[in-house]
């Protein structure tokens, strides 16, 4: 045990870099920016508005309640996708937010690994497929753009400073 608090108390001084305590800060800082895009698309499930934010007549030509008249059924279904990917969205924004609360911040290169791969596995499956029907509003995709810039500025900042510490 006094080896793992020995460890511990060595990747702690990890965290005197500054290029690693400032990019595991927007790094969290980012992650935390999905989670709160998250709840905006859970919220919006339950609201008049329904439909993804920056989704409107110009991409669905229907909105909630064309939905429901013209099918109870798929409207059931498209709500719960809409729970189910707010879900996974928090979930890898509350994960990330950890790892690199408590692993990168110590100068696990372990850790880097984990918060840097589930954000991209997400969204290189999740984006693409936004282009092809004409939902890559800036209104839809804008806030994920800007948490991702900010996430990613601070994925190269800790990479930096794990380099340094030669983690």
């Amino acid at each position: 045990m006094s080896s793992i608090s020995t460890r511990d108390s060595t990747a702690a001084g990890h965290a005197d870099s500054s290029a690693l305590r400032l990019g595991t800060g927007l790094m969290k800082l980012g992650a935390a920016a999905f989670v709160g895009y998250a709840v905006i698309f859970f919220v919006r499930n339950f609201t008049d508005s329904f439909l993804e934010l920056g989704i409107g007549p110009g991409e669905v030509s229907v909105g909630k309640d064309q939905i429901q008249q013209f099918s109870p059924s798929l409207y059931d279904y498209i709500s719960h996708l809409h729970i189910a990917v707010s879900g996974f969205i928090a979930a890898t924004g509350v994960a990330v937010v950890f790892l690199s609360w408590f692993g990168v911040r110590r100068g696990h290169m372990w850790a880097w690994v984990g918060a840097v791969a589930a954000p991209v596995l997400g969204l290189a499956v999740a984006l693409p497929a936004h282009y092809p029907y004409g939902f890559d509003t800036i209104g839809h995709l804008g806030l994920i753009y800007l948490a991702t810039v900010i996430f990613v500025a601070g994925a190269l900042l800790s990479l930096k400073g794990l380099r340094e510490t030669g983690s």
